[in-house]
């Protein structure tokens, strides 16, 4: 993907390696450390693609967040059936039912904090490394333009189809950017905004 979009850097949250016992403050650390990681490839004209479960509240309250030209997330999702029928095709017999059904709760988590900041901000903000800046966004309400997650559903897709639709997400974005119409763009802490079009 990056060799055809061109100047992107595609990488895995969890490239770096995922300690056991790994926690919500080791996550918001790790969060911090590739926004570092893409102010570095913004530095040098690059765009950097992450993949991983961090929601959209949890990068906008990073330390480093504002410093960054532009932020775009995309929640790649798939139904439950799905997502239950990947885990055991995937991962046979590593995930017992009860681990099954906390991923299942996570993405409905997951996709309800991409429609509304005022969703269980708890699920997220309790017990999270100090250094998080959450008042950048919980007084938002949920037609905040600001707050903006697009929502791929990929349950009945190939994977081609799934990757084709994120090449075109992520060249929107930069189209975004460019124009200056991107919601998260530099300055967004600050900024006032007009209800957000989530149909859109």
């Amino acid at each position: 993907m990056g060799e055809r979009l061109g100047r992107l850097a595609v990488h895995d949250f969890d490239e770096v390696g995922v300690p056991e016992g790994a926690d919500r403050q080791w996550r918001n650390r790790m969060t911090e450390v590739w926004l570092r990681r893409a102010l570095e490839y913004q530095a040098r004209g690059v765009d950097l693609l992450l993949t991983g479960q961090s929601p959209l509240g949890e990068v906008l309250a990073s330390p480093s967040a504002p410093l960054l030209d532009g932020i775009a997330i995309c929640l790649i999702d798939v139904s439950d059936e799905a997502r239950r029928r990947r885990l055991t095709k995937r991962d046979a017999d590593r995930w017992d039912a009860a681990a099954v059904d906390a991923f299942l709760g996570w993405a409905a988590w997951h996709r309800k904090h991409a429609q509304d900041p005022r969703y269980r901000p708890d699920a997220i903000i309790d017990g999270s490394w100090p250094r998080m800046a959450w008042h950048r966004w919980t007084s938002w309400p949920a037609d905040d333009r600001r707050w903006c997650t697009h929502l791929l559903d990929t349950s009945d897709q190939t994977v081609a189809a799934s990757v084709s639709q994120v090449e075109q997400w992520v060249t929107e974005q930069r189209d975004a950017l460019r124009t200056d119409s991107l919601p998260l763009s530099r300055g967004w802490p600050d900024r006032t905004t007009a209800p957000a079009d989530h149909d859109s």
